[in-house]
């Protein structure tokens, strides 16, 4: 007869079964912290730089042109005709340098009326200074009449009045005598006076009449002048650089007909950002770059308001200038603020702005990883920006743009 054996459980199997559930289980949880895998950035395309500590110059740039220090604009005083144009722009010209010459019957009909005008003038204060003078020579010839007519009636009252006394004529005869002398002697009065009259009004009258003349003078002259004004001249030495009209074309007046500049007296005007601009002050010194030299420079002007986001800022230039250098070049300029002495540094980052808070990216030891930091940044250069916090010297950050790697901390460089 057969007795059943009893079946011992394998416990073994039971542990490993037991430890398999439990490295699942380890090796998912392990699994769900990981983080994700950082992204790869082409090493090729990051621009790195290292901060530093030590001096940093604070500058400002902006482009510019090169424009002449003084310019000579040449208008048209009056409106004619173009009949001839003897020089050409870019010929070196004197003051004396016929530009145009202009025609305008008009111009010379209106001389001549002037003149003819001056003359019926002159002709008048002659006859009037002839007849003034004439009626003073009346006058003084009636005053010397009566003044005559006047010592006969006193010598004969003087005798009528001693033949009277002797009784050799009648008192009526004598009294006759006496009021012919009264008269005689009110009559040179009012004759005296009248001549002094006419001798006190004839500077008046001529004065009067001078004045008119002189008016007429002014008005002549000036019309003379606009006819020569129709010979139109360069007014300045130094160089034609634009004379727009043409043989037979028709000059309104005020317009302008020529521009003279000195080209080996030149200043650049530059455009600089109004944000970058505040800082800027008068005597500044200055780089401006023409593309063939660079010149130094400084400050001479800064235009009080801003126009399309830009503030203009004249810069003397100083020595000799480069080679090429002419009037409307295009050039760059670099004006120095400050120079700073001992501050951490470093270049400027795409999008990294004065006095704000940016995140970078800081290479981390061996070059392979770069993990971003908040970076508080002061004040800014050009090329470069001072770091306030954040930062260490010595330490690597790429300064190129990486706004496309906004959402995650930590990137692989490869």
């Amino acid at each position: 007869m057969d007795v059943p054996r009893e079946k011992k459980p394998n416990r073994r199997r039971l542990y490993l079964t037991i430890g398999g559930i439990v490295a699942v289980v380890v090796v998912t949880l392990g699994l769900s912290r990981l983080k994700p895998a950082a992204p790869r950035v082409e090493a090729a395309t990051l621009w790195t730089d290292t901060v530093r500590q030590g001096p940093m110059v604070r500058e400002v740039r902006g482009p510019g042109t090169l424009v002449p220090e003084q310019i000579r604009w040449v208008s048209a005083v009056t409106p004619g005709r173009v009949e001839k144009k003897p020089v050409q722009p870019g010929a070196r010209v004197t003051a004396g340098t016929v530009l145009l010459e202009l025609s305008n019957p008009d111009v010379q009909i209106q001389l001549l009326q002037a003149q003819r005008q001056l003359t019926d003038a002159e002709a008048q204060l002659v006859s009037l200074k002839s007849q003034l003078e004439t009626q003073r020579l009346n006058q003084a010839g009636v005053v010397a009449s009566v003044r005559t007519q006047f010592r006969e009636a006193t010598r004969k009252a003087a005798g009528d009045s001693a033949l009277a006394a002797a009784n050799l004529i009648s008192r009526e005869e004598y009294s006759k005598s006496r009021d012919l002398l009264e008269e005689l002697t009110e009559r040179l009065q009012v004759e005296q006076q009248r001549l002094t009259i006419y001798t006190e009004n004839i500077p008046a009258q001529l004065t009067v009449q001078e004045a008119q003349v002189g008016r007429l003078r002014a008005v002549a002259d000036f019309q003379r002048g606009l006819v020569d004004a129709m010979v139109v001249r360069a007014g300045a030495d130094g160089v034609l650089q634009e004379l727009p009209l043409e043989v037979g074309q028709w000059a309104i007046s005020g317009a302008t007909l020529a521009k003279v500049v000195q080209p080996e007296r030149l200043k650049a005007v530059l455009r600089i950002p109004e944000t970058q601009a505040k800082d800027l002050s008068l005597g500044q010194s200055a780089v401006i770059d023409t593309r063939n030299g660079l010149v130094k420079g400084h400050v001479v002007r800064m235009d009080p308001a801003a126009q399309n986001g830009t503030v203009t800022v004249d810069v003397m230039l100083e020595g000799a200038l480069p080679r090429g250098a002419r009037p409307d070049l295009s050039v760059d300029g670099t004006i120095e603020i400050e120079r700073l002495d001992n501050v951490l540094n470093v270049g400027r980052p795409a999008y990294g702005q004065a006095n704000s808070t940016v995140g970078l990216f800081r290479v981390l030891p061996g070059g392979s990883e770069a993990e971003r930091v908040q970076v508080q940044l002061g004040r800014s250069s050009v090329n470069r920006i001072e770091v306030v916090r954040g930062l260490q010297p010595g330490d690597i950050v790429i300064l190129s743009d990486m706004s496309r790697w906004d959402a995650v901390d930590r990137v692989s460089i490869r």
